[in-house]
């Protein structure tokens, strides 16, 4: 960073004057402010580095959200700050000084130990925060590599940190160069061609229970994102009924006519399960809301023809002692990464250039993280260089009001301004030796792009 080393310098070289002496006293409080400066951090938990049974005790419900991220800053853990909570994935993207103690917020708000949590806690500072950032966006972290889901989800997230107004400068630009990454490894790479997505993989997953979905009836629990992409990939295969169960029955209801089902409350569960055949959930509930007494009878009443269940809900909505039943294949998310794997290779050449893409485009935001820490010392050079001038222009105007020649004045006038502009520097390096003169001297020549025999 161009702040390394550089405190020193530039306190000894505005010590000539008064003026010089002001200088030094600027710089040096920009310096303190900079040493205590946030950097960026990610740190959370993903189907890379934790299970089902783990990554639901610190999902956060979309309800839950606007608090959690209020509860944070109100903490003083992080200046600046935004949540990604999905089925895969919780994140927590911040500007702080360490992530030490969003470490410890995450443990106390979910109440869970901070022992339990660091099996399967990373934690990111620059470049690679960032560079998990646009990897995360661009769907090169996801379950299914290319998916183009996290974007939205990703983008939901900024949008919740902007509402509740934690979304600063650094991690506003971080998120709007994720999102112009996305779209660039999306556009010149084959990333997401012929994608394999968590809807088609339980497709795939149903067909070796069912011959074809077509005539079976699907119940789908929830409205959201999820469901709608797996109701478009199940109903594209003509199933023989579609009913839709949601909390807000209206919302379920304007699903349901889309694919010419029906649809019910959750509180109507019990009385419709064994009515269906394949069964795919994904609520916001923190509790599971279909049980293992609710299934024993559902399949009591099929006279124990099999049913099909895929739970993408995290925490989840099924409990987990349902897959044990003889008649029910319950998968969960983690479950459907073995469907998923196969397409990998195929798309192994495509996750080079987007990673290639990925190193160059990091490069490009330390820049401007970097250009960022310029400014204020640029600026307050140039407060102290227009200090000096003011003071000469006054000088030089009161000369030619007492009637000097213009020509004499100007003289006087560049001359005093260039004695004031190179006194600190000179002195400085007149009075180093040994190894500070050479940095000392290598270091004007960069600043002042000086040349051998200038």
């Amino acid at each position: 960073m161009l702040w390394e080393g550089g405190a020193g310098v530039c306190g000894v070289w505005c010590r000539g004057n008064k003026g010089g002496q002001r200088a030094s006293a600027i710089i040096h409080a920009i310096f303190r402010q900079i040493s205590h400066r946030s950097v960026i951090f990610t740190l959370g938990i993903n189907h890379h580095s934790a299970p089902l049974a783990i990554r639901e005790r610190v999902a956060f419900g979309a309800d839950k959200l606007q608090h959690a991220l209020a509860d944070l800053t109100r903490s003083q853990a992080a200046r600046e700050v935004a949540i990604l909570s999905t089925c895969n994935r919780t994140e927590i993207y911040c500007a702080a000084e360490t992530p030490e103690a969003v470490i410890d917020w995450l443990s106390r708000y979910h109440q869970v130990e901070r022992s339990e949590l660091a099996p399967y806690l990373y934690t990111h500072d620059q470049p690679e925060a960032i560079r998990h950032a646009f990897r995360v966006a661009s769907g090169l972290d996801s379950m299914v590599i290319g998916e183009p889901q996290i974007l939205g989800q990703m983008k939901d997230a900024v949008r919740a940190a902007e509402e509740s107004g934690t979304l600063g400068t650094q991690l506003h630009k971080l998120f709007q160069r994720s999102f112009s990454v996305a779209k660039e490894v999306r556009s010149t790479t084959a990333i997401g061609a012929n994608i394999v997505s968590m809807a088609a993989a339980g497709v795939h997953l149903a067909e070796r229970i069912f011959e074809s979905v077509a005539g079976q009836r699907i119940l789908f629990i929830g409205a959201g994102e999820m469901i709608e992409l797996c109701a478009a990939h199940f109903c594209a295969n003509k199933p023989k009924a579609v009913t839709i169960a949601n909390r807000t029955i209206e919302r379920g209801r304007a699903l349901a006519e889309q694919y010419g089902g029906k649809a019910i409350r959750l509180d109507e569960l019990g009385e419709h399960l064994a009515q269906h055949d394949i069964v795919v959930s994904c609520t916001a509930s923190p509790l599971p809301i279909i049980g293992l007494g609710m299934v024993e009878r559902a399949i009591k009443a099929r006279r124990h023809r099999p049913m099909f269940m895929v739970d993408l809900a995290v925490p989840r909505d099924i409990e987990e002692e349902v897959g044990e039943l003889d008649d029910v294949f319950l998968y969960t998310v983690d479950d459907l990464a073995q469907v998923v794997e196969s397409g990998m290779e195929s798309r192994q050449a495509a996750v080079v250039e987007a990673e290639d893409i990925i190193t160059q485009r990091v490069r490009d935001f330390l820049g401007w993280l970097h250009a960022r820490d310029t400014v204020p010392v640029i600026r307050a050079l140039r407060d102290n260089a227009e200090r000096m001038r003011r003071h000469e222009m006054e000088h030089a105007l009161k000369l030619l009001a007492r009637g000097e020649a213009p020509e004499k004045v100007l003289d006087h006038l560049s001359h005093r301004l260039t004695n004031k502009f190179l006194h600190a520097p000179t002195q400085t390096l007149n009075a180093a030796e040994g190894e500070e003169r050479n940095q000392l001297q290598t270091a004007a020549a960069r600043l002042f792009h000086l040349h051998a025999g200038d």
